[in-house]
């Protein structure tokens, strides 16, 4: 009894499922680690990985094959936008799985990169809705979305490498690129854990706002912007601004010839 009050005190609202009018049945695949919702042209991605969302190569693996059914979903010349989510108010995602680099020191190299990679190479806007607590690699999960959205009443954004003795190429592109250099400095050589409230202040998310509001201020955002994407020059523009990132993800993905990471000195 007490799980289950603890569940639904922490659970979010079901997604009202609508799609415009005339739109033909969907054909999408169904996944293990996540659900895709539609409202409009706007695709919310909640995922589902118990029991923090922690990331692994099969979690990762399905995120880009998502993206890439929802792009072909909308086809292109059209308005879209694409929300990702978790599943609950405690956490968004608490980063990668370190413990299986033991058993498959490419796991980040066929999964985690490759995913970052397609996030920034999406020809939709996209947006984080960070429904709790972001830790480590989740941090530049949610940083390759172009907006978010941050839980006001609960959960830090708090990337830990130094701590935890990780590296990989590429690993401070994003922070760089999207934050002002005080705050990257604040996030990856401090480790500093940014509250809603300081994340904002800070530009690391565009919102705070409570968890009742969360999911309407996510999706006003996409609505929003969803019509830039129709010139088809979308990932264009946005290479302009992050294109290091880019290429700096693509650089080290699927492969196996050398390694592409410091494994994790700590793990959590």
């Amino acid at each position: 009894m007490i799980l289950a009050v603890l569940a639904a005190a922490f659970s979010l609202p079901p997604i009202i499922r609508t799609a415009p009018p005339n739109t033909p049945t969907s054909t999408m695949k169904s996944f293990q680690c996540l659900t895709i919702d539609r409202q409009g042209c706007v695709f919310i991605i909640t995922l589902n990985i118990p029991p923090e969302n922690r990331l692994n190569l099969a979690a990762c693996r399905e995120v880009t094959e998502a993206f890439h059914e929802i792009q072909r979903e909308l086809g292109p010349s059209t308005e879209g936008a694409v929300i990702t989510r978790g599943s609950d108010t405690k956490y968004w995602c608490t980063g990668l799985d370190l413990y299986e680099a033991d058993e498959n020191p490419y796991a980040n190299s066929d999964g985690f990169f490759p995913m970052l990679a397609t996030i920034l190479d999406f020809p939709y806007p996209t947006v984080a809705l960070i429904t709790g607590h972001t830790i480590g690699g989740a941090c530049l999960f949610a940083l390759a979305h172009d907006y978010r959205v941050m839980n006001s009443q609960r959960g830090y954004f708090y990337m830990p490498p130094l701590i935890l003795g990780l590296h990989f190429q590429g690993i401070g592109a994003l922070p760089r690129l999207k934050l002002a250099p005080h705050v990257a400095r604040k996030l990856l050589m401090q480790a500093h854990k940014f509250t809603a409230t300081q994340a904002q202040h800070d530009g690391i998310v565009d919102e705070a706002v409570g968890p009742d509001q969360m999911l309407d201020a996510a999706l006003a955002i996409a609505r929003k912007w969803a019509h830039t994407a129709k010139q088809n020059v979308y990932t264009l523009i946005r290479e302009e601004l992050y294109g290091d990132a880019v290429s700096k993800f693509k650089l080290i993905s699927h492969v196996h010839g050398r390694m592409t990471s410091r494994p994790a000195g700590i793990k959590l």
